[in-house]
């Protein structure tokens, strides 16, 4: 390194090393200019000047530096290093890696080279090669720590476990016996415990357990020692020992639901087919006995009310809520609401609720008690029937409850968010913010309440409002860079929904593709642990984080953003099954592409001139609003960007606010097809994910693949709606395609002959009659009704009366439910509205979308869709009239952007009295 200069400038040389690790890039700097005034060629002082450009935002030039450099100087390993450097800096690690292998030729033995190796290999899951090179590492300098346990982890990521343990032994053999020191006490238990489960992961279970118990004096964790000693000891079937662990775990902590269903296995009585009634009666007296040695544990009380059955469930349920309705626990509902998936329960619930309610109503207190109990138990029963009635459907019974309660108590938070939740369910969202924003405004400094408004703001297409109550809580009042620094996935998903909906196309898929991003941030932010965790021998966690790191993008915010995108480029695909996010926005944009400037003066020249001109003036007004915004947020970002210590701080301008650009793409399809991609890979048990690869191949005319996803669909779910419709669909348009010419083509027509009779719903069938058997099997089901009637109307067009008539025949009827205030209907709002837009877009039929639409107001009375009697209950308060203004995002679903300016800096609601609506 520097080895070919005098020895000067050798020095010189060392100090830019060392101002590069220190960050002093300036001085760093002074000193390759220094250098390079008498060696203009020196390519070494070249590529370490780039690499601190490269540091000061000054990429280009960086990268011309280094490349200089490297040409100088091709057989030196400092260049091939630093080019590698400047390719990870930038997240491109194949060419990093290729970098570093090359300097590797010149410089086989450099450990900081193979170091920096490792990290990028690990990154890339290159395991073979991750492997070779920790053995290097660890040959040459064999005294280091963290190179043993590299070369262990090494192993077991490239799934060689029993090579790791013996790795690990040969390590502790290098010891003393007097290790570890007391400051080292922790990193060797949390290696110890990594070589332990290490054994357990290999099925040396024994050998595992014995070496738990010798070296546990050396392990500081013992609760994690104890956790694993009685996973062992149930997996070799020692269920006694294992049920006295688990009753010192319990001692520790018995609020531990796994420790419960542990020593429910080690005594015998767990199942996940159900229970015998001796069972249950021998499980329910284990639980009576922890609830006498536990009295302050609310697990072991709740617990049992999930086997119970009956009567016993009955007064188990009584003892549990009591005293919960006493100290009035909000959420007690949202603790019982896994209870409503078990048949019976909750009938049980309701006339157990009821009955309380009636006895607080006339004596004041429970029944079968003198004593009284103080007024808010009341208002806390009635909120518990609110959210009871409202998770049943039963919205005007929910509504009259909630108001009740608040009549009794208004000044409760909790009771204006749940009756918010419940409109929003009955399809009143205007009505549903105006709420939200009530109970934020009673409680300012809620971060929880406050993002609650926001998610019911964008729920009602309020879009500006939902921003400007957002950055309440950002730093410096900064919005858009704030909440995406933050990765609030939740808030993008939701703008991106509201601004599908709006038809503004370009800023939801800017939305949805800001998730990616975070996606892709959420990766790259594991390289820095791949050293940090071998450092501090935290190998188990970064083991699990690694794992993880494999599995992201199979979670659900990831799905809802790649499928959203995907909606946008290819709509036009009728039929309502949902296709979600990046992909519906791609598919949107291949069916719809955005007109170019030409297309757009062409049809502008075709109106006559009074049009023409509104047109010109509405263009303007529309430039003039964006270019006010831009310098709105130009000041605001100014007036953020400057520090206390006087420094400025310039972030970004984005080039493309509105997604314009986003839009802009050739190939709509192939976008699509990079995140169906993603979606197959980490979701392929997810119906959607087979929906959007049959809606984009047929689009892309893939007619096998479209067939492969079809068969895909059948095998998750056969009976679904969805799933017939594209089995219906595919076969009709398969039906007029013409005769095969090609060999090609001859090739797709016999793999389609050949795959049609194993489809066993097509058997010997023709379409329309697979379409009427269909029907028959699911006449009950509204959504299935329509997707007969829409598959009807396809397969003969000349029959789309009788299709109309499939859905106007449905009956809503009730659920089965013992309900005391009437029956629940099976009619979901969604699946009304989908029907209603069904009618509407694809039978074409206005008279009977209007017939539809008047019958759902009366079993959606709530519903602004449906114009219900009862939509928009607030609609009189001032909350209420803001909310329900078009211009201010109400039911014509605009983006809200007046009623923001009447949020004050607080965020209050202000300036009520200068209000004209």
């Amino acid at each position: 390194m520097g080895a070919s200069l005098p020895p000067k400038e050798a020095n010189l040389f060392k100090l830019i090393v060392k101002s590069y690790e220190s960050k002093q890039y300036k001085k760093g700097l002074k000193a390759a200019d220094a250098i390079l005034k008498k060696f203009p060629d020196h390519g070494e002082t070249l590529s370490m000047k780039g690499l601190t450009l490269n540091c000061m935002d000054r990429k280009s030039e960086a990268y011309d530096l280094v490349r200089l450099g490297l040409k100088n100087d091709l057989k030196s390993h400092v260049c091939w290093h630093v080019y590698g450097l400047l390719y990870r800096s930038d997240r491109e690690y194949r060419e990093a890696i290729k970098c570093y292998r090359n300097a590797l030729r010149i410089d086989p033995d450099n450990i900081e080279i193979l170091r920096d190796l490792s990290l990028l290999q690990a990154q890339m899951r290159d395991l073979i090669g991750f492997v070779e090179t920790r053995q290097q590492l660890l040959s040459l300098k064999p005294n280091h720590r963290m190179n043993w346990i590299g070369f262990a982890v090494a192993h077991h990521l490239n799934s060689n476990g029993s090579k790791a343990v013996e790795i690990l032994e040969a390590y502790e053999g290098t010891l003393e016996d007097d290790y570890p020191p007391d400051n080292e006490r922790c990193e060797h238990g949390e290696m110890l415990l990594y070589k332990i489960s290490l054994l357990e992961e290999c099925g040396s279970l024994e050998r595992a357990l014995e070496e738990l118990h010798k070296k546990e004096s050396k392990i500081v964790d013992k609760l994690t020692l104890k956790e694993q000693e009685v996973s062992l000891l149930v997996k070799l079937g020692r269920l006694e020992e294992g049920a006295e662990v688990y009753r010192a775990l319990l001692s520790i902590n018995p609020d531990n639901y796994r420790y419960c269903e542990g020593l429910q296995k080690c005594v015998g009585l767990y199942s996940e087919n159900g229970l015998s009634s001796s069972d249950i009666d021998q499980l329910d007296a284990l639980y009576k006995s922890l609830v006498q040695q536990y009295t302050w544990s609310s697990a072991v009380k709740r617990i049992p009310l999930d086997f119970l059955q009956g009567d016993k469930f009955h007064e188990a349920a009584d003892n549990y809520i009591r005293p919960l309705l006493t100290k009035g626990v909000p959420s007690l509902f949202s603790d019982l609401s896994p209870l409503y998936n078990h048949p019976g329960k909750a009938d049980i619930l309701e006339k157990l609720i009821l009955e309380l309610e009636n006895s607080l109503r006339i004596s004041g207190g429970y029944p079968g008690r003198p004593e009284k109990e103080p007024p808010s138990t009341l208002m806390w029963t009635l909120f518990f029937l609110a959210q009871h009635y409202d998770r049943r459907g039963q919205y005007d019974v929910a509504l009259s409850k909630i108001d009740e309660a608040i009549g009794h108590t208004p000044t409760v938070i909790d009771l204006y968010s749940v009756k918010s939740r419940i409109l929003k369910h009955a399809g009143d969202l205007p009505a549903a913010a105006t709420l939200a924003d009530e109970a934020r405004c009673m409680d300012l400094a809620d971060r929880y309440i406050n993002s609650e408004c926001v998610k019911r703001m964008l729920q009602a297409d309020q879009v500006a409002l939902a921003e400007k109550t957002a950055v309440l809580f950002t730093k410096d009042g900064d919005q858009h860079n704030n909440l995406h620094d933050m990765q609030c996935m939740w808030y993008e998903l939701a703008s991106g929904e509201s601004y599908f909906r709006q038809g503004d196309l370009g800023r939801a898929l800017k939305k949805f593709l800001a998730v990616e991003k975070h996606y892709a941030d959420i990766t790259e932010d594991q390289f820095d642990f791949h050293s940090y965790c071998l450092r501090k021998m935290t190998l188990r966690a970064y083991v699990a984080m690694l794992k993880f790191q494999d599995r992201l993008h199979s979670h659900a915010y990831f799905h809802k953003a790649a499928a959203g995108a995907t909606r946008i480029l290819l709509s036009g695909w009728h039929g309502f099954y949902w296709i979600s996010n990046w992909t519906r926005c791609y598919i949107k944009l291949f069916d719809s592409p955005s007109k170019s400037t030409a297309e757009e003066d062409d049809e502008m020249s075709k109106l006559p001139p009074s049009q023409r001109k509104k047109m010109r003036q509405k263009q303007k007004k529309a430039e003039a609003r964006a270019k006010k915004e831009a310098e709105v947020r130009n000041e605001e970002s100014s007036a953020s960007g400057v520090s206390k210590l006087g420094k400025r701080h310039v972030k970004p301008v984005d080039p493309d606010p509105n997604g314009e650009k986003l839009l802009q793409v050739e190939d709509p399809l192939l976008e699509a097809t990079k995140y169906l991609k993603l979606l197959q890979k980490h979701s392929p048990d997810s119906l959607e994910t087979h929906l959007l690869s049959f809606n984009v191949n047929m689009r892309k005319k893939k007619i096998l693949l479209a067939l492969q996803a079809l068969k895909q669909l059948l095998r998750l779910d056969a009976e679904s709606a969805d799933s017939h419709r594209c089995l219906v669909r595919f076969f009709h348009t398969v039906g007029t395609m013409t005769a095969p010419m090609t060999d090609t083509e001859k090739l797709v027509w016999s793999v389609l002959e050949a795959e049609r009779p194993l489809i066993s719903q097509l058997h010997e069938k023709s379409l329309t009659e697979a379409n009427m058997i269909f029907f028959e099997k699911h006449e009950d089901s509204l959504m299935h009704r329509a997707a007969v009637a829409e598959m009807l109307s396809i397969l003969e067009p000349n029959k789309k009366l009788e299709a109309v008539k499939l859905i106007e025949d449905s009956t809503n009827n009730p659920a089965p439910t013992n309900g005391a205030l009437g029956p629940v209907n099976e009619w979901k709002l969604k699946d009304c509205i989908a029907v209603h837009k069904l009618l509407v877009e694809v039978l074409n039929d206005p008279d009977a979308a209007l017939r539809w639409k008047l019958r759902c107001a009366q079993y959606f009375p709530c519903s602004t869709y449906f114009e219900g009697k009862c939509s928009s209950a607030v609609s009189n308060s001032v909350y209420g009239q803001i909310a329900n203004n078009p211009e201010n995002g109400g039911s014509n679903h605009s983006d809200g952007g007046e009623i923001a300016d009447f949020v004050g800096s607080n965020g209050k609601l202000e300036t009520f009295k200068d209000l004209t609506i």
